[in-house]
């Protein structure tokens, strides 16, 4: 149990957080496509292996300002995820969702309500591929919203997961409908999780 960190994850490992990442994507934007009620596409979601730093870099700087929806996990594991995209992405789709032009710059309580309801089905989208392909239960709690710089946000999984290694794993993935969005999936199990998706994995 003790060598079990990111830096020696094996490359099935990460084929199988491709296949999840593939799933759960394609998952999310059906249930986009549903909720916005026009047609959006997905680019192959790309999985990474990144520092801290090259994370915040690949979002555009640490200074950049995302929305972050942020969901702890229960159930046959623990721990958390995160859903972060752009502000303007963010903006968006809640635009659309609500079906109207958004005035000014700050989300009012209707907005941030549209917009934690999005982060819910994209989330949930990738927690059900999870359980399918582990057959483990799994229970998302209510999420929480943060509109932050990158940096910021990004701090609260860096704490967590100073105990699987300086390294986090990310699921990013494009949607598109007529507009262009990136989003990051971060899942981060606490270890004892960790080994048992690996478990279940066949992989350990």
């Amino acid at each position: 149990m003790d060598d079990l960190n990111l830096e020696n994850v094996t490359e099935q490992y990460f084929d199988v957080l491709k296949e999840l990442g593939n799933i759960g994507a394609g998952n999310a934007t059906t249930a986009l496509a549903q909720m916005l009620q026009c047609k959006v596409d997905m680019k192959v979601p790309q999985v990474k292996l990144l520092e801290f730093q090259e994370l915040g870099e690949l979002m555009g700087g640490e200074e950049k300002i995302m929305a972050g929806i942020y969901l702890c996990v229960e159930g046959d594991i623990t721990g958390s995820i995160m859903f972060l995209l752009a502000k303007d992405a963010a903006r968006h789709l809640v635009s659309k969702l609500m079906g109207m032009e958004l005035q000014g710059e700050e989300f009012g309580e209707m907005e941030t309500s549209a917009l934690k309801e999005i982060g819910n089905i994209i989330t949930g989208a990738y927690l059900n591929s999870l359980s399918t392909i582990t057959n483990l239960k799994i229970y998302p709690s209510i999420p929480a919203l943060t509109i932050d710089m990158a940096g910021a946000i990004l701090s609260v999984p860096a704490i967590e997961f100073g105990t699987l290694g300086d390294k986090i794993l990310l699921i990013q993935t494009q949607f598109t409908d007529d507009y262009e969005l990136d989003g990051f999936f971060i899942l981060v199990p606490d270890l004892e999780s960790y080994a048992k998706i690996l478990t279940a994995l066949g992989l350990r």
